[in-house]
């Protein structure tokens, strides 16, 4: 029986190359607000969760005194390790396992940050309870992720794509649901901030060896949207279409 944690390692087999040269994950405006938060932490301990192709942990490793790069693809860990020592970045290691049950102590780590994770985890709820848990008194968590909408015409749109695009996918969750979550598990929300991500269709698909048939199929569901959609994702000719992401920093009381 194949469960979700199951298919999110077949799903990630042999692309961790491809998530480490990947542009929209090794760029972004939001490492440099990280940065700055984790500035703010004495000898921070940092837990960079479900952490791909290893750029949070690369970006922070200069901010903090120590990095656990955690994530459920051994392969993944394999290439940050391998990353880390290539760059002379010896705080940093790495540990597998899922993010709904974290094999760390309560009060363990300063600040937690996730980037492009949450929509893989089984349950987001389990992990932010967590994540709260293993936080210190006065710690940061940080999540930036792809944000789905509370318009059901624009959501299912986005959802049906990514799914398409790679099974592992389980879901964009929308703001309203990610802020009513962060403050039922005891979070105190201190910056909400949205950004676009414009996404080149070609690179999007090759980075997961989507096959040509589900690629043909997410085309072919750009070209029959409503305006309304195709509009609101800025789909263009060639496929490439723009989603809004989510900066979410937050404290534990």
């Amino acid at each position: 029986m194949q469960s979700q944690h199951d298919l999110n390692q077949k799903q990630y087999h042999d692309k961790s190359e491809a998530y480490l040269n990947s542009a929209t994950h090794a760029q972004g405006v939001e490492f440099s607000k990280m940065q700055y938060v984790c500035r703010n932490y004495t000898q921070a301990q940092l837990l960079d969760l479900g952490c791909g192709g290893g750029h949070v942990s690369y970006q922070m490793a200069s901010a903090v005194e120590s990095i656990i790069a955690y994530d459920l693809s051994v392969e993944m860990l394999q290439l940050v390790e391998a990353q880390a020592q290539q760059r002379g970045l010896h705080n940093i290691r790495t540990q597998v396992g899922v993010a709904e049950q974290l094999p760390f102590a309560d009060h363990s780590f300063d600040i937690v940050i996730s980037r492009y994770s949450a929509h893989h985890w089984q349950s987001l709820k389990k992990a932010l309870s967590e994540v709260h848990r293993v936080l210190k008194p006065k710690g940061a968590a940080i999540f930036f992720d792809v944000l789905g909408s509370c318009d059901p015409m624009l959501d299912t749109f986005l959802q049906c794509i990514e799914m398409i695009r790679d099974p592992s996918h389980v879901r964009d969750y929308s703001l309203s649901e990610w802020l009513e979550w962060v403050e039922y598990y005891g979070f105190e929300i201190d910056v909400v901030e949205k950004q676009s991500l414009a996404l080149d269709f070609k690179a999007w698909v090759q980075r997961m060896k989507t096959p040509a048939m589900a690629v043909e199929t997410i085309r072919e569901l750009q070209e029959k949207v409503s305006d309304h959609v195709r509009d609101y994702y800025q789909i263009q000719s060639d496929g490439s279409f723009t989603s809004p992401t989510m900066y979410l920093q937050m404290s534990k009381a």
